[in-house]
Parts: C-alpha cells; sequence; structure tokens
C-alpha cells in the first residue's frame, strides 16, 4: 500500500518534469527566432543565418543568397516594427511551430509561422517559415 501511494505521489512530479522539459524546448526554440529576428534588424546577415537550419543552408548556401531572400520575399521578418509570440505546439521531441504575430515595415500586420528543429547538439535551427498577411488589427 506504502509502495502505490508513493508511487501516486510521484506523478505529479513526472507530469511536471515532462511539462518543463517541453516548456524548456518552447523558451530555447523562441530564443532562437526572438535571436534571428534581431540580427535582421542589426543587419547582421552571418548571425541571422546561424540560426538557419540545413536544409535552408542547402538552398541559399550563401550568407548573401538567405539574406537576398528574406529580403525580397519576407520584409516583415527582415524589418519587424514589432513582433510577438503566438501560439506554439510542440509536434515532435524534436519539432516545434511557433506562430509570430509581426507588425511590418509597412504598418500593416502579418503572421509568420516557423518550424524547428532539434539538431543533434541539442540547439534548435529554423527549418522554414511561411508568412501571411494577418485579419487582426494590432494594438
Amino acid at each position: 500500500m506504502h509502495r502505490l501511494l508513493f508511487a501516486l505521489a510521484l506523478i505529479p512530479t513526472l507530469i511536471a518534469s515532462i511539462a518543463f522539459a517541453g516548456d524548456a524546448k518552447i523558451k530555447a526554440a523562441q530564443t532562437v527566432i526572438d535571436s534571428q529576428l534581431k540580427a535582421f534588424l542589426a543587419d547582421d546577415g552571418a548571425t541571422a543565418y546561424s540560426f538557419a537550419a540545413p536544409n535552408v543552408k542547402r538552398i541559399f548556401p550563401t550568407v548573401d543568397t538567405f539574406m537576398n531572400m528574406v529580403t525580397n520575399g519576407y520584409a516583415p521578418v527582415r524589418r519587424p516594427q514589432s513582433y510577438s509570440f503566438g501560439k506554439v505546439e510542440q509536434t515532435g521531441p524534436a519539432s516545434i511551430i511557433q506562430q509570430v504575430l509581426i507588425v511590418g515595415p509597412d504598418g500593416k500586420d502579418y503572421e509568420a509561422v516557423y518550424t524547428l528543429e532539434q539538431q543533434p547538439d541539442g540547439s534548435f535551427k529554423i527549418t522554414g517559415c511561411s508568412l501571411r498577411a494577418s485579419t487582426s488589427v494590432s494594438t
């Protein structure tokens, strides 16, 4: 009986530690996105590129090609007036989808949806970003 009570007493701790692991990964992924956006704003292409996953670097093999793509196709991401994190989903043990609400350089609202994968070294890297005009009004 004591073993059962002890085991039952451990369940909340186990659940909390699993949730914490998920929260830590989400926070790490958000830090990567935040760091990349800050690097874009600082015109630091090399740092911004460092947060791209290997699949992105295969498509855009140099900092210049990467920054060209971001500048020409993702102006709100390249030069956000402001941004905040929205919905987040951990889709697997090493995969996160993060919504970022952006006010672009044109003053309009955008939604960027980032996908990130945890790398073998434990870091998270950005595997993709889709961008669309948002129908919401920024406050």
